[in-house]
This record gives structure tokens, sequence and C-alpha cells, in this order.
């Protein structure tokens, strides 16, 4: 399975980037996650989208958010891959990619924040990430903030 990889920010990206990217988060979030929300919050205009490519279907999908947006330091959110794409370690490269990234990108910062579903603690954990405060529900899904530092 080839993997092209991309980073790009929000003003980078073409309409079909923008569509698949907003298509798969509705499929994940929304419908199969059952969680009726908005997801266009704004946030993305200003974020670093990682995007895994596969035959052109996105495959995997996060975003990187700079300090201030949702915390004080860089955060990386909407961590997704599509269901086709699972149980394959996509999941890990994407994570090892968009912590690359964000550190690259804001290489004065020294640290990233999540908010994880609680459901994948083992899996952010397994990054370096710890967590940083109480559980709270998100749009009714349990949620923790983590942190990792550089």
């Amino acid at each position: 399975m080839e993997i092209n990889w991309a980073c790009t920010f929000f003003t980078e990206l073409s309409g079909t980037e923008v569509y698949r990217i907003l298509q798969l988060r509705s499929k994940v979030f929304v419908v199969e996650q059952n969680c009726v929300y908005v997801d266009a919050d704004d946030k993305d205009a200003v974020s670093f989208h990682v995007m895994a490519w596969v035959n052109n279907e996105l495959a995997a999908y996060c975003r990187i958010l700079p300090a201030n947006v949702v915390y004080d330091v860089p955060s990386i959110g909407r961590v997704i891959v599509h269901p086709n794409f699972r149980n394959k370690g996509l999941g890990v490269d994407l994570m090892k990619n968009a912590i690359d990234y964000t550190f690259a990108i804001y290489s004065k910062q020294q640290a990233i924040k999540i908010a994880a579903q609680c459901y994948l603690l083992v899996f952010y954990t397994s990054f370096g990430f710890v967590i940083n405060g109480p559980q709270y529900l998100e749009d009714n899904i349990p949620h923790i903030e983590m942190l990792l530092k550089k």
C-alpha cells in the first residue's frame, strides 16, 4: 500500500481535499460515533491538515492547530483513520507524522496538547502523551486532556 503524506495549510487545500476531509470526518465522528455536532468549527482555517492518501482516497487525517486556538500550546485534533484502512498501523503513522510536523512547524514550542477520547488513552500514551487534567464529556463522549513535552 503506497501512502502519500501531505501537511497543508488550510488556504493551500484544494476544494476536493476540503470535501474529502469533511466527508471523512462526518462519516466517522457524526455517523459512526452517533454524535450530532457542527464539525465545521472555524478552527480549520487556522490549521495545518495532515493527510494520508492511498490511490486518491483519504485514508487518514488530522489537523494541527496553533497555540492559543484551543490550548496555550499547539494541538492535534480530529485524528481519524478511514474505516477501510483501519488495523494496518496507519493511526500510528498518522500520529508520528503529526507530532513531527507540529514540532517542525512550531519549532519554538515545547509541548503539544490533545483532547483524547478516553478509550484511546493507551494509544496516545504510547507516543509519550501524559494525562493533564480530569476526564470530561465532550459531545457526550468521555475525553481527557493530554500533554506531550518535546
